[in-house]
């Protein structure tokens, strides 16, 4: 028994030291030495107790560890309600609330069936390296040469291994996932320098579905497209196929398509991962993109077919100007639907285009997109919805001749959206909108009396060559 309390003594001292040591070197010692310190400190402590630690990494691979996200967000909620001496608070512009966190090297308990976890977020400081750097394309500084490595230490005794990694790890990945729902962010990135940019941009698109200016039975089918995905997890293991869905959205400018894409994030919570195929510098650049995107992501390539020089294989011209865009065709199938595709579940790919025709087949057929939407001219429907939106009327007496009007003459919901914004007084704005479609329809009109004139002088031309 003697012995015993030797062993604990001499515990207790070491404890007691350790202490002492740490507010000694957190007051007067430079950082670097610091994260020396606790390291040995750390190694001395674990030698001599049954505690376990667990190490989580920011980043996993090239890509960010889904368990460091899930423990920032689920301590996040946590530092509410703890004795912990220093937290970080910060809010951009277009965050709603104030966002907490632990500081650095600051710890913080946690209760999981009646077992006790310390969590510890431990900042090493990178020799040499800059903060930040001027990104040219965006304005503004990014952080991704990082001055610091972060990870989490989670600790507890030995005798719960099991526990924490089967039931509490998955616990906190779950409460994390409903935080980031329940909280409505959804984020938007981009491309830097061949890399997805750090500075995730809180997307505060308000558009939804109950708001979408669309056929009331396409919305619904593709309602029903995105649950039946994202419920789909062991069907699309079933039948082995890649856990994705593509969708094309066509149509003319000013039809929804981005609207469109918003609603898709809203309803989903998937954050937008925006791709320029002119700032990709090679096929390999494009599979890197992939592997460090996340799951639960939306994919999306707008006007695809003018980013950059995509040949359409039928036309058999397989020639390149070497200063032309590097990324191929045969990659950009590959990256979508080749054996890389693979690297990441429940994702979603949105091609959009003002012309599907120029598009190769290729890029067309089911598994890449699978689903075609047409995003056509203004409807009946889509006019009622939008004198909804921005007058909020459900009933007026020129709504019969304005929907007559639309469907005889080619207008947007985004011409339509904008003569409607012109005057909060409904009166008014639909006698504005009826004014603007009857412009139109002589626009048109003309236009396709001269289109009728140059095509008769081009017939009259045409001379017979015998052969």
């Amino acid at each position: 028994m003697s012995q015993a309390k030797k062993i604990l003594s001499t515990a207790a001292s070491l404890a007691a030291s350790a202490m002492l040591a740490r507010s000694i070197a957190k007051d007067f010692l430079p950082t670097e030495v610091q994260n020396c310190l606790y390291s040995s400190l750390r190694i001395v402590s674990n030698y001599m107790s049954f505690q376990l630690t667990i190490v989580i990494e920011e980043f996993q691979g090239l890509s960010t560890n889904q368990v460091f996200e899930a423990a920032h967000l689920y301590l996040g909620i946590k530092t509410t309600t703890t004795s912990t001496k220093r937290l970080r608070a910060g809010k951009s512009e277009k965050d709603s609330t104030i966002q907490i966190t632990l500081d650095r090297n600051e710890e913080i308990f946690d209760f999981y069936e009646g077992v006790k976890l310390q969590w510890k977020l431990v900042c090493t400081q990178v020799p040499g390296a800059r903060s930040e750097y001027r990104n040219p394309k965006l304005g503004d500084y990014n952080t991704s040469l990082r001055s610091e490595v972060r990870q989490y230490e989670l600790c507890f005794h030995k005798k719960h291994k099991e526990m924490v990694l089967n039931l509490y790890l998955p616990h906190v990945l779950a409460k994390a996932k409903a935080i980031k729902r329940e909280s409505n962010i959804v984020k938007l990135h981009t491309v830097v320098y061949d890399r997805w940019d750090v500075n995730q941009v809180v997307l505060k698109h308000p558009m939804t579905f109950n708001t979408l200016a669309l056929d009331p039975e396409l919305k619904k089918t593709l309602m029903e497209d995105l649950d039946n995905f994202v419920n789909g997890m062991e069907y699309y293991k079933r039948i082995g196929k890649t856990w994705k869905r593509g969708y094309l959205l066509y149509g003319p400018p000013g039809t929804g398509k981005s609207s469109l894409i918003a609603a898709i994030a809203n309803h989903l919570k998937f954050d937008i991962y925006d791709l320029d195929l002119s700032d990709i510098r090679s096929n390999s650049s494009l599979r890197f993109l992939l592997l460090t995107m996340p799951s639960r992501s939306i994919l999306v390539i707008e006007d695809i077919d003018c980013s950059i020089n995509l040949k359409n294989r039928e036309s058999g011209d397989g020639s390149r100007n070497p200063e032309e865009n590097k990324v191929t065709l045969s990659g950009l199938l590959n990256f979508i639907d080749g054996l890389w595709s693979c690297c990441g579940d429940e994702r979603i790919l949105i091609f959009t285009t003002n012309h599907k025709e120029r598009l190769d087949p290729a890029l067309l057929r089911p598994g890449r997109m699978d689903m075609h939407i047409n995003m056509s001219y203004c409807t009946a429907s889509v006019f009622k919805q939008l004198a909804f939106n921005y007058l909020g009327i459900t009933h007026h007496h020129l709504f019969e001749q304005i929907e007559q009007l639309v469907m005889e003459v080619e207008v947007t919901p985004a011409e339509v959206g904008g003569e409607l914004m012109k005057n909060t007084n409904a009166d008014v704005s639909l006698q504005g909108l009826v004014k603007f479609i009857h412009a139109k329809m002589t626009e048109q009109g003309k236009a396709e009396t001269l289109n009728k004139m140059e095509w008769d002088a081009d017939k009259s031309r045409v001379t017979h060559t015998d052969y």
